[in-house]
């Protein structure tokens, strides 16, 4: 069984190179060539935190609008929004919105701002992965660990190992111990997850418990692989919104 998992996941990687899984614009796409280089690691990290239980694409189409708006780019500026009234800040997310929910989504995105400038003297993304010299486990270990309640949403486990591939992928950050960024098990992922019968359809349910063991599935099938389970996020998401087409090579 083992070797027919890797035998779909390879063929599943060449489809998704061969650009027969439809949308192969993926939805952070938008930034690119948009956002500058030196903002664009607060850019994703804030924007992140909202990425729940939303569509993707709207979110990021929303974030350029707010960034190309002079009004309101200041809120990509974690101290700036560390130190704004909340009131300017829920105004400035919802207006584009980047921000849906008028309470909590300004806190979210507030209290993540002041979790990124706790973390060094920079007052930024670059400043806290520099202060744990872009080691996995050490950061793994603030955000999700010592100072979880500073970064709501974010230190989830679906968010947070996406958002350190995204971060890989569009601000070519080298992790070290990239093997730890574990696939993050959304909606899309559980489904195929299923299709390719490595679980049961029990875990469509969701729950953390469901995600962490999707997660921890995709760990054992990897194993030996060359592969890190983050590296199979893009083409198993790609498969199952596309409607699970066959799985086969040109």
């Amino acid at each position: 069984m083992e070797n027919n998992i890797l035998e779909n996941i390879h063929i599943l990687k060449q489809m998704h190179e061969d650009g027969l899984l439809g949308g192969e614009v993926m939805p952070e796409d938008v930034l690119i060539n948009v956002v500058k280089e030196d903002e664009l690691l607060d850019v994703l990290t804030l924007a992140m935190a909202l990425n729940y239980q939303r569509n993707s694409y709207s979110l990021w189409e929303s974030v350029v609008k707010a960034y190309q708006d002079p009004k309101t780019s200041w809120i990509f500026n974690p101290i700036v929004v560390a130190n704004k009234d909340i009131h300017e800040l829920r105004e400035a997310l919802l207006l584009h919105r980047v921000g849906l929910q008028p309470n909590r989504h300004p806190d979210i995105w507030q209290r993540v701002a002041k979790g990124i400038v706790h973390s060094s003297e920079q007052g930024n993304v670059q400043g806290l992965i520099e202060s744990v010299e872009f080691d996995i486990s050490l950061l793994k270990e603030i955000v999700q660990g010592s100072r979880k309640s500073e970064f709501p949403y974010l230190s989830g486990p679906k968010i947070f190992n996406y958002w350190l591939y995204v971060l890989e992928c569009y601000a070519n950050v080298s992790w070290k111990s990239r093997e730890l960024i574990s696939i993050a098990p959304d909606t899309h992922i559980l489904k195929a997850t299923v299709k390719l019968g490595l679980c049961t359809e029990e875990v469509l349910n969701g729950s953390g418990d469901d995600r962490i063991a999707v997660a921890n599935v995709w760990v054992k099938a990897l194993a030996g692989s060359g592969l890190a389970p983050i590296d199979v996020h893009t083409p198993l998401w790609l498969w199952s919104r596309a409607g699970f087409p066959p799985l086969t090579v040109i």
